[in-house]
């Protein structure tokens, strides 16, 4: 069970940003969305930093979403996981990387991942657990991804990290349960 109860998206006060959030999500509403609505403010606002997220970055997808796996596995945010282990694979991970999450420290350097996603995992790693990212992971990453690229994997580690810890901070349940 959540710590607060869903928040009732029948709700006519809030229709207008329940539809805004529904169509950035092909017409599902999840319980994600559901908590976030007792913030009319807050909800909007994350629709709309998790749209640019998910649509707008030239950070390849696969890297993105290896972070995004990363992050859940280091945060223990199992709803994370089960959102975004799917789109891992979509987006033309491997079912043996996706196993090799369990151990986000040993993927850092397993042969299962290229440089460039060595070298996300390992910004990864830094960012989640200590937030300072020391200079040789930097200069291994900054090597590896043009300058706008960085940038946005920096920002989808830390939007990550941000929702893994609001969604365990608040026990959202995985979606029927």
């Amino acid at each position: 069970m959540p710590r607060i109860p869903y928040r009732d998206d029948r709700d006519p006060a809030i229709a207008e940003l329940v539809a805004a959030i529904r169509a950035r999500r092909g017409g599902k509403l999840l319980n994600l969305d559901r908590m976030l609505l007792h913030s009319p403010p807050f909800a909007r606002g994350w629709n709309a930093l998790l749209r640019a997220v998910r649509r707008e970055l030239e950070l390849s997808p696969r890297i993105r979403e290896l972070a995004i796996c990363a992050v859940a596995r280091l945060n223990r945010a199992e709803y994370e996981w089960q959102q975004h282990a799917p789109a891992f694979l979509a987006a033309g991970g491997r079912r043996d990387q996706l196993d090799a999450l369990e151990d986000v420290d040993a993927a850092c350097s397993d042969a299962l991942f290229d440089e460039a996603e060595r070298a996300a995992l390992a910004l990864t790693v830094e960012m989640t657990r200590t937030v300072a990212v020391g200079a040789e992971t930097f200069a291994r990453a900054r090597a590896l991804f043009p300058e706008r690229e960085l940038v946005e994997l920096v920002g989808t580690i830390a939007t990550y990290n941000m929702v893994s810890r609001f969604l365990v901070a608040l026990d959202v349940t995985q979606e029927g349960e």
